[in-house]
This record gives structure tokens, sequence and C-alpha cells, in this order.
């Protein structure tokens, strides 16, 4: 299926907390079949900042494709969600929470502040990295994802 990401590098900011969810995505991601480049921010201040570009992300590109964990420090998912969504120039980014939260008042808030989805962490390491998979082929292979 012909989409826009045919010869492009996407770029997606990773904003997760758990040294060991950010590795088993990272390693996932580079089995993609699709380029890219993946940025991480350990908390909501730090995606925020990356976002914005500021500070020691001043030079960073746009990511494409947000995965976004909902329990996090400094500011949370909600409230990063919320920022996002509400900046005209980042609320065109797609943004999929990734998360161990199985709780419907987080999946409810999550889409009311726009999510483009909800996705709950398997904690089986195959059902994990087939959902990565999952994300990929549908973020990448199918969704036309704007141009920056």
């Amino acid at each position: 299926m012909a989409n826009n990401t045919a010869g492009k590098s996407i770029n997606i900011l990773l904003v997760e907390d758990n040294p060991g969810d950010v590795r088993l995505t990272v390693e996932a991601l580079k089995d993609c079949k699709v380029n890219n480049k993946v940025y991480v921010a350990k908390d909501g201040e730090a995606a925020l900042a990356f976002l914005n570009k500021k500070g020691q992300y001043v030079n960073m590109s746009r990511p494409d494709l947000i995965l976004l964990d909902w329990n996090l420090p400094r500011k949370n998912g909600s409230e990063v969600l919320a920022e996002i969504k509400s900046d005209n120039n980042l609320k065109t980014i797609p943004v999929i929470v990734l998360t161990s939260s199985k709780a419907e008042q987080d999946i409810i808030k999550a889409y009311d502040l726009h999510a483009n989805c909800y996705i709950t962490k398997p904690v089986d390491l195959n059902q994990f990295l087939s959902a990565i998979n999952s994300i990929e082929d549908f973020w990448f292979s199918i969704v036309k994802l704007p141009l920056r």
C-alpha cells in the first residue's frame, strides 16, 4: 500500500521512563520495514522541551509520531497529551498512548484529550513485540501522516 513514508525516515518520540520498556521498544522499532529514528524522553517535562525545541533539544527534528507512556514522572501522560493537543504547532502529531494502565478512567481521559489511540502494553515479551509491529504496520504502512 502506498503512503507518504516511502523513502523517508520517520521520527518517533518515545516518552517512557522505564529503561526496560525503552530498550524493548527501540529494539522492536529497529526491525521495522520503514526507516526510523527514535528519540527518547524520560519524563513529561523532557517530552515537552523536546517538542518545543527548548534547552538541549533546540536542534531536534519534529516527530512524526509520539509513543506516550501514561504514568510518567514530573508531568504525567495526561498533562503532556493535553499540552500537545492544545498547541496549534503540535496537535497534528499522532499520539499513541502506550502504557501499562488498563484503568477505564485513564482510557476515557486519553481519548477525551484527543489521543489517537490507546494501547495497553502486554506483559509477555512476544506480545509486546507484536504490539510494536502492529503500530508500525498501521501507522507507517496504512495511515497517511501529515507532512512536516
